[in-house]
């Protein structure tokens, strides 16, 4: 630790975060007591990552009123003024010092009735090569875990939408296909209107044509009629005058009205006949349209479908990313084991790194040696 006495070194120690801290302490007074209080010192790191609002664990002292939940949460019935008053007592605090704020360690030296001169000339192992080395196999473990994560949690995401959207797009296809159908037997009924409709205005027209042939006919012998009675001979003039006047008597109303009736008929007829043949379009634009909607709806279910076959590969992905975390997992546990082989070590450096690992189990299901978290 730097600094020119044991109380600027005590400073420097408080000035690291919480879980430098704590290791520390443990590396300091492992063989006294601190083995048996592990677990508890992760408890508190723990605690002070989770209510230090603003640094969390990148902190390393709590304001008084944090410090104060902290020790409720551990059942002590000290206040931070007594505390720090003990600590003042073995000039842990300067006599004017007035801290605003409770370093982890302050609390430990209370709590375990430490000497804090031991404390900040304790030393820290000599394997600190081993140490460092350990700590960036768990780093790459926690890495390797949360890229897993990551990777589980983005498959199982996509996996999601894209069975929905299977399903989505395949009710939406089965829905087209059915407009499609109903689309093509309308088409095909209006088509089939228009064609009745052509062929009852082509008889009406047939009809009517013959009513015009024999108006022309009567219209033709009476101009015959009437050139003849004004030509030839007396005796010829006479006969066509004869048959000219009897032609005039024939009644003409019927074939007037049969005109008239004709071409009302063959005026209503075309109307229809448009009529049919606009709704004939409109039943062939209405089946396009559909057949157009099926097939996407086709092209969207079958995307859906190979959405969900690449979630799926994407998941073995993930897996594959968790055997890969497993594998660094198990690598970091035996080094460490060889570490702790070694004399000299920092027990309580190895130990919290050991404590880490385990914590790594959480993110591996139970049936590949994981625990519950």
């Amino acid at each position: 630790l730097p600094g020119a006495n044991d109380l600027e070194k005590l400073h420097a120690l408080c000035e690291k975060t919480y879980k430098e801290q704590a290791i520390w302490f443990l590396n300091a007074f492992w063989e006294d007591y601190a083995e048996k209080e592990a677990e508890r010192l992760w408890d508190y790191v723990d605690k002070c990552a989770e209510i230090d609002i603003e640094n969390h664990g990148d902190g390393n002292a709590l304001d008084e009123m944090t410090a104060h939940v902290f020790l409720e949460k551990f059942a002590e019935t000290l206040t931070v003024r007594e505390l720090r008053a003990k600590l003042r007592s073995t000039g842990a605090i300067g006599e004017t010092e007035r801290p605003k704020k409770v370093p982890l360690t302050h609390y430990l030296l209370f709590r375990f009735n430490a000497d804090w001169h031991l404390l900040v000339n304790a030393s820290q192992g000599d394997n600190s090569k081993e140490i460092a080395q350990a700590q960036q196999m768990l780093e790459e473990v926690s890495a390797a875990f949360q890229e897993s994560q990551r990777a589980a949690a983005a498959a199982a995401q996509a996996l999601r939408e894209a069975e929905a959207s299977a399903a989505k797009s395949k009710q939406r296809e089965e829905e087209s296909n059915a407009a499609a159908s109903e689309s093509k037997k309308q088409e095909a009924a209006s088509k089939a209107a228009e064609e009745d409709a052509r062929a009852a205005q082509a008889e009406l027209e047939a009809a009517l044509a013959e009513v015009h042939a024999q108006e022309e006919a009567y219209n033709n012998k009476k101009a015959e009629l009437e050139r003849k009675s004004e030509e030839g001979g007396v005796v010829s003039k006479n006969r066509a005058k004869a048959e000219l006047a009897q032609h005039l008597a024939e009644d003409p109303l019927p074939l007037r009205k049969a005109k008239i009736t004709q071409e009302a008929a063959v005026k209503r007829a075309d109307r229809a006949t448009q009529a049919a043949a606009q709704a004939a379009q409109l039943a062939s634009a209405a089946r396009a349209d559909a057949e157009r909607a099926a097939k996407e709806a086709t092209a969207a279910r079958q995307a859906a479908e190979q959405a969900r076959e690449a979630s799926a590969q994407a998941n073995a992905a993930a897996e594959a990313a968790l055997n890969e975390a497993s594998r660094k997992l198990a690598e970091a546990e035996a080094y460490l084991e060889e570490v702790k082989s070694k004399p000299g070590c920092a027990h309580g450096a190895i130990w919290w790194i050991d404590r880490e690992l385990h914590e790594q189990r959480k993110y591996l299901p139970v049936s590949k040696g994981g625990i519950a978290k």
